[in-house]
């Protein structure tokens, strides 16, 4: 019997979450990723923007809406935490907002978290869909399934099981090349594409094994990930030093120490949350495959890719027009690599100028 779309959490079986361990300090990531947030206007929903059959219980342990320090005031009463049951997997979603459908992707090792300070801005236009990737977060962590074209697969499932048939998509970090994925896999889904702070690989030149040192610096987590088993038995019990290097480094306006916590708990918290992490980098010969053959049709929806003017800054935009036809790029100063968060003002402007006309549109055949 196939479970139902939304369900309440698990106590036993395979979608059941481990209790948390002991919280270890700092943490988070580093690839060249991915993409930002949107926009502004309306009132503040909450759950309602979600069809009926998704009304179960809400997950309220870590991970979750109710346990997430320092969100903004307010962000609660608008967002809610759901499971979906999509592509057999059960994904975690945090829901708010009303409006066109908007789903936001998040890079490594983040996870929902990382949308927070911009998605009560961008619940005043939209019904905001921020989700914990396969293997990440909340959401179930299989062996396998983490080429982009299976990850494209889950979103567009979840999608459709909360009812949304049309939507935009805005990915960061490894969350960029999802985004491509889902909009050059699905092109009759996505209507709007914005990316930031990432490379599309397949697609962009790789760099030489031997660069400079600040290319080694940004990019050598790549060759770590993908490795099978030394890694994670290096980084077991020293995720603080790993993941706080990643946020530190990447990051030219610093994080909060509560979101660096957070993060690091998150690799530490749930059985296999580091494989689950990985799984994308150790899927990237499938994935290097799969773009080979997607940018044969480059795509044609508009896009739009921002950087970090001191982290990938104009590589965004030129690795997008590698693959698509109409692509404006942005740069936003003094900014680093986590955008979301380092920049959530430039962001929300940003993305609240590109996203305007899907939101015209979807207003005006709803008349």
């Amino acid at each position: 019997m196939n479970p139902s779309p939304i369900e309440p959490p698990s106590s036993a079986g395979p979608g059941a979450q481990p209790a948390p361990r002991p919280d270890h300090g700092l943490s988070r990531r580093a690839f060249v990723g991915g993409a930002a947030a949107v926009a502004a206007g309306l009132s503040l929903v909450g759950a309602s923007a979600l069809p009926a059959a998704a009304s179960g219980r809400m997950p309220r342990g870590f991970g979750s809406v109710s346990t997430a320090p320092g969100l903004p005031a307010g962000f609660t009463k608008t967002f809610t935490s759901r499971f979906v049951q999509a592509n057999g997997l059960r994904q975690h979603v945090v829901v708010g907002g009303e409006g066109p459908p908007l789903l936001l992707v998040h890079g490594w090792p983040e996870n929902w978290y990382a949308w927070r300070m911009v998605m009560p801005e961008l619940a005043r236009h939209y019904t905001v869909i921020a989700v914990d990737q396969r293997g990440i977060g909340l959401t179930d962590k299989p062996n396998d399934g983490y080429d982009t074209g299976t990850l494209a697969d889950d979103l567009v499932a979840l999608m459709d099981a909360l009812g949304h048939e049309k939507f935009a998509v805005v990915g960061h970090d490894t969350g960029m090349p999802i985004g491509y994925a889902l909009a050059a896999d699905h092109p009759h889904r996505v209507e709007r594409l914005a990316v930031a702070e990432a490379v599309i690989p397949g697609v962009t030149p790789s760099p030489p094994l031997l660069g400079s040192a600040q290319a080694n610096n940004m990019l050598w987590h790549f060759p770590f990930n993908r490795l099978d088993d030394i890694n994670e038995q290096l980084v077991v019990g020293r995720e603080d030093i790993y993941f706080g290097w990643q946020l530190r480094t990447k990051a030219a306006r610093k994080l909060p120490d509560h979101a660096v916590r957070y993060y690091i708990r998150s690799l530490t918290a749930h059985r296999h949350a580091l494989r689950g992490g990985f799984g994308w980098y150790r899927d990237l010969d499938t994935t290097f495959v799969q773009n080979a053959e997607r940018a044969k049709r480059p795509l044609s929806l508009p896009v739009l890719a921002i950087g970090g003017a001191k982290s990938v800054g104009e590589g965004v935009a030129t690795t997008m027009k590698l693959a698509a036809e109409n692509v404006r790029g942005l740069v936003v100063p003094d900014a680093g690599h986590w955008l979301p968060e380092e920049a959530p003002e430039e962001m929300l402007a940003a993305l609240t100028a590109f996203l305007a006309p899907y939101r015209v549109a979807a207003a005006r055949s709803h008349r």
